[in-house]
């Protein structure tokens, strides 16, 4: 039996509506990874039994970072991300 863990990151999915986050920097990237991407990079890296899967260069950049970068900054940029009202407003 394997144990895959996905880490995918922003998922262009329904997730942010959902969770009220459509106003967030993140809730609006036009950049999420597309869930049937997302999807087979986890499900290959099961069938080959590997133990975790990081889905998307941006988010392999970010793991990567997550190692070197304090955690207060990787905190705060994350805040930032999924701040309500941090996304773009519409001025026209």
């Amino acid at each position: 039996m394997t144990l895959t863990t996905l880490m995918p990151g922003a998922t262009d999915t329904e997730f942010f509506n959902r969770a009220g986050m459509d106003d967030t920097s993140v809730g609006q990237d036009d950049k999420k990874a597309d869930p049937a991407k997302v999807a087979k990079d986890g499900w290959d890296a099961m069938m080959a039994g590997k133990g975790h899967i990081t889905s998307g260069l941006k988010n392999k950049l970010q793991v990567a970072a997550a190692g070197v970068v304090p955690q207060a900054v990787l905190a705060e940029m994350h805040r930032g991300m999924a701040e309500p009202g941090s996304g773009k407003t519409d001025k026209s």
